[in-house]
């Protein structure tokens, strides 16, 4: 059974049945024998044609489709309108450019021709999470299904409402039955998936013990992986920085969708000259910006997490962090009233024995460390196992470039907060996972990247 409970209410909206073992086998069965038809009987031209459509459904529909997320994950609605129409803007992309990234490849050889065609694979799992409910599943759907693949969607257990919304949404594009399909099962029936016949790949977004699993069961039936794990993306302040614009970012990449994304500014690493100035500054905006109430509300700045098993595992993080000497600036607490609402955090005086210094922190808590020098600063960010994002703030654009490509990441912004976009590859290294999602990068990962040769 499936549960949709409203996290700033804890009511619950609905209730889903799961399938049974045999409903699923029969419905992957069935998306595989339905992969020719899509890969070679719908010509790419089609294919972006539709894609064009979902982007307008997606408008079409993005009050009522942000009304869904704000409601089943309780982020703010006006996060949620931005969220959907973020996809929309996916769409259109892959739209304009997958013709150019799916187009073969000609490479000068001694063979009369010779080329490199990208051909799809097959059926592709998605396994995704409920941060972003759109985001994250249409971010694997769109490429992988423009590219010629089937799409089998595990979503998040906690938004079977949204997972529904978005087949629907293919529905309502045109997409021809079994292109796209949602899977309502729990996590106990991944491994199944990925071991059917028909699965050819798969990709998380998840935790590192989920991608683990993942990544072990693909290893095991020597399938393609793609895995998007957790962070703890560091924030760089050097001494040059602009300090209120650091802030000011500091506030957004952190408590944006309450914390709860994996490339959130985690790790506040400012230059011992200004940490003072920034933490001062840092405590009064926090304080002043931030009020709950219903996420529905324009005027409510402050929503709940997701889950109150998310809101208590992260302040037991917390709590043991202040327990080894970690020292709270404001917040810490669960606020009184209904719903899974957590106060913005602020911790100082982190040592690398505590959780605050080795974990993720998955919701609305920032660390601050000092650094004495950009060398440290750099080695305070890369002392981590996570290896996703992170960003540097400095007036000295040469420097911060060098760090930036010596910050061990999948990607480091300078002057910004880590965000995904359609144009760059977004994926992590080390503990973050591997492969990467977006881009040309990202629809040719669940391709055949298949050498043709002729003579």
């Amino acid at each position: 059974m499936m549960q949709s409970i409203n996290p700033a209410t804890n009511e619950l909206l609905a209730e889903f049945d799961t399938w049974d073992q045999a409903t699923l086998d029969e419905m992957v069965t069935q998306a595989g024998y339905g992969f020719a038809d899509w890969s070679k009987l719908t010509p790419l031209s089609d294919r972006i044609a539709l894609l064009n459509r979902l982007g307008d459904v997606l408008l079409d529909d993005k009050e009522v489709l942000a009304e869904l997320i704000t409601l089943e994950m309780g982020k703010r609605y006006a996060e949620a309108v931005a969220e959907i129409e973020k996809c929309a803007w996916l769409c259109d992309y892959y739209a304009e450019n997958a013709e150019r990234f799916l187009a073969d490849e000609m490479i000068e050889t001694d063979a009369s021709k010779s080329y490199v065609a990208y051909l799809p694979l097959g059926v592709v799992l998605g396994v995704m999470p409920w941060n972003f409910p759109f985001w994250q599943a249409l971010r694997f759907a769109v490429p992988t299904v423009t590219a010629g693949n089937i799409g089998l969607l595990k979503h998040a257990s906690n938004v079977p409402q949204c997972a529904l919304a978005i087949e629907e949404v293919f529905r309502k594009a045109g997409y021809p039955d079994g292109v796209f399909t949602t899977l309502m099962i729990g996590s106990d029936k991944v491994e199944s998936v990925i071991r059917h016949p028909a699965v050819k790949a798969v990709s998380l977004t998840g935790s590192e013990p989920a991608g683990r699993k993942v990544a072990s069961v693909a290893g095991e039936e020597l399938k393609k992986s793609v895995l998007e794990l957790g962070g703890s993306d560091a924030f760089i302040v050097l001494d040059n920085a602009d300090i209120q614009t650091a802030v000011e970012n500091a506030v957004k990449g952190r408590f944006m969708n309450m914390g709860q994304s994996c490339i959130a500014s985690k790790r506040f690493i400012v230059d011992a000259g200004i940490i003072d100035d920034f933490i001062e500054r840092f405590k009064t905006a926090v304080e002043s910006q931030f009020e709950a109430g219903d996420p529905m509300e324009s005027d409510a700045t402050l929503a709940p997490m997701a889950r109150q098993d998310l809101l208590d595992e992260l302040h037991q993080q917390v709590t043991k962090s202040v327990e080894m000497g970690a020292k709270i600036v404001t917040g810490g607490y669960q606020l009184d009233r209904p719903g899974c609402y957590y106060a913005p955090t602020i911790l100082t005086d982190v040592t690398s024995n505590m959780p605050a210094f080795s974990e993720e922190f998955f919701g609305p808590v920032a660390i601050v460390l000092k650094a004495t020098e950009p060398a440290h600063a750099l080695g305070l960010a890369n002392a981590t196992d996570f290896g996703l994002g992170g960003s540097i703030w400095s007036n000295d654009s040469a420097t911060a470039e060098t760090m930036a490509r010596g910050m061990e990441s999948g990607a480091t912004f300078v002057n910004s907060i880590t965000f995904s976009d359609p144009r760059m590859p977004f994926g992590g290294i080390k503990h973050s996972g591997y492969g990467r999602e977006l881009s040309g990068q990202g629809i040719r990962e669940f391709t055949n990247i298949k050498s043709i040769w002729i003579k």
